[in-house]
């Protein structure tokens, strides 16, 4: 079994962002974190599984103050959440940061019938799906479509995207044309049928995208891709979803 100091990993990107993620876990499950540096202060962007304590593990986390942004509530990106003072979320999905009970992260959905064994390559020591709680987090301010989140020497324009969750929300920043899309919009199949996702939502979040021209996007599960795959996907889902 995956010990505590092994569970994860940092790779840096350009334009000061670093993925942390939880390789143990398969791309579907695996949350992507996006690190952002700033020169008066970071963003965190979600926090996985939380099944070892976040910030301890990651050296980038520490030293520096920090922004911890939830794109949505779902349990895979809202694990370490309590571990940041700062915590911002969209006023759909607070009531589940401040009260997240394992029906309302759909954990209870992934766990039932044994299932919880998907969520590994490796499982981690000590994991015991029965006892696993996400701590509550709320929210210590309330972040809505066309909100700016300054880190200093940088500004990410919030964008209400919902349609997988009711209050999700993606991340843009027009300068360096870098959009952390998370869970609206990556390079594997997109989720459309978990509760709270809604299709008329999904495809006008998709119009909302397609208005963009990103250089780079970080979505919450599976690789970065650039322009032409961001193009493809939203034609795509649109022409699938009309």
């Amino acid at each position: 079994m995956i010990q505590e100091a092994e569970w994860y990993e940092t790779i840096p990107f350009a334009d000061g962002v670093t993925l942390i993620h939880e390789p143990w876990m398969p791309f579907f499950f695996r949350c992507n974190m996006w690190l952002v540096r700033g020169s008066e202060r970071d963003m965190l962007v979600d926090t996985g599984l939380g099944v070892f304590p976040l910030r301890r593990n990651v050296p980038a986390l520490q030293g520096r103050p920090i922004v911890c942004v939830t794109s949505h509530t779902h349990f895979d990106h809202i694990g370490a959440a309590a571990e940041f003072d700062d915590r911002l979320v969209h006023p759909i999905e607070a009531p589940v940061l401040a009260d997240p009970a394992n029906d309302a992260t759909l954990f209870d959905y992934y766990a039932e019938a044994g299932r919880d064994a998907e969520l590994f390559l490796s499982p981690p020591e000590g994991w015991d799906a029965a006892r696993y709680r996400i701590a509550p987090a709320p929210a210590t301010g309330l972040i809505e479509h066309g909100d700016m989140i300054d880190l200093g020497d940088r500004r990410f324009t919030v964008l209400h995207t919902p349609g997988h969750s009711p209050g999700h929300i993606a991340l843009w920043e027009e300068t360096t044309g870098t959009l952390i899309a998370q869970d609206v919009i990556y390079d594997g199949a997109l989720v459309t049928d978990c509760a709270g996702a809604d299709m008329d939502q999904y495809r006008a979040s998709m119009r909302l995208l397609s208005e963009l021209a990103p250089r780079i996007v970080h979505g919450g599960h599976f690789p970065s891709f650039g322009p032409a795959r961001y193009r493809q996907i939203i034609a795509d889902f649109l022409a699938g979803a009309e």
